[in-house]
């Protein structure tokens, strides 16, 4: 699809400069209502942003048969997460939907119809790092769902498909952890920064080699990176999302990471931009 197809679905979406792109590791569900370092880096990242017309959030806590994409003016705010203090379920981040994003995304994507989604809203995936973003929630949002039954492979060339949005003012956010095995965390020193296990370690700079030298390839094939990466991508739903931020790099997009520390001996907060 190209540009004019575009703009003939999503009227009043204005082609712009191209947007950055993000992937946050984000962490526990706690980093929405405490203040840490690595909140204070999510503000930091958003005060150098261009403000976005729209959000598009493919979170890891959103896995579905088959892709989906939320289609509701006002999404609600879901507490996907139990054991938490009351506190954190009494947030709410009232940020607006957009159908016609929505429609756009959908359209936008081959091969597959993709149901637009009255029912779920907006999970802690997105809300507990985009509240940090904007505290103000006056950016509307809209989330990708992840296909379980799509192969990494297949994730990233449907996220090749939504590389026009960065032109259309559309701010992609990719939301998950790049080390991510809660079976291993060491919870007696779950706030000690920067404390990770060796293997964890290992796959974390592993991982981010291959981003900086742009492998994307081996990155989506990373059941054969050795023991430490499948030790640290257990399940693929923490991972994915990192692919459909990397399959959105550009040639000339410089790579910044941020939040570049463990937690928990086997969780990384690592996070990156492209711009």
């Amino acid at each position: 699809m190209n540009l004019s197809d575009l703009q003939n679905i999503s009227t009043g979406f204005k082609s712009t400069p191209k947007m950055p792109t993000l992937f946050f590791g984000h962490g526990s569900p706690m980093n929405a209502i405490e203040e840490n370092e690595f909140v204070a880096n999510w503000r930091k990242v958003a005060a150098s942003l261009p403000k976005p017309n729209a959000i598009l959030c493919i979170s890891a806590h959103w896995i579905t048969r088959g892709t989906a994409v939320t289609a509701m003016a006002q999404p609600r705010t879901i507490h996907d997460f139990g054991g938490f203090p009351q506190e954190l379920f009494n947030v709410h981040y009232p940020a607006k939907g957009n159908p016609e994003l929505a429609e756009a995304t959908a359209n936008l994507i081959t091969g597959e119809s993709i149901h637009l989604d009255h029912q779920w809203g907006l999970d802690h995936g997105a809300w507990s790092v985009i509240r940090h973003l904007y505290p103000e929630a006056n950016i509307p949002i809209v989330q990708l769902s992840l296909d379980a039954y799509k192969s990494p492979q297949e994730h990233y060339k449907l996220a090749k498909e939504l590389a026009i949005l960065r032109r259309k003012g559309i701010l992609i956010i990719g939301s998950g952890n790049i080390v991510h095995n809660l079976r291993r965390i060491d919870w007696p020193n779950m706030n000690k920064i920067d404390h990770a296990f060796d293997w964890a370690r290992e796959a974390d700079n592993k991982i981010k080699k291959l981003i900086l030298i742009k492998d994307h390839n081996s990155l989506q094939d990373y059941h054969h990176l050795g023991a430490a990466v499948n030790l640290a991508v257990p399940t693929s739903d923490h991972y994915l999302p990192l692919l459909y931020t990397l399959a959105l790099q550009e040639d000339k997009d410089e790579l910044e990471f941020f939040n570049d520390k463990a937690v928990g001996g086997s969780l990384t907060m690592t996070s990156l931009k492209l711009n």
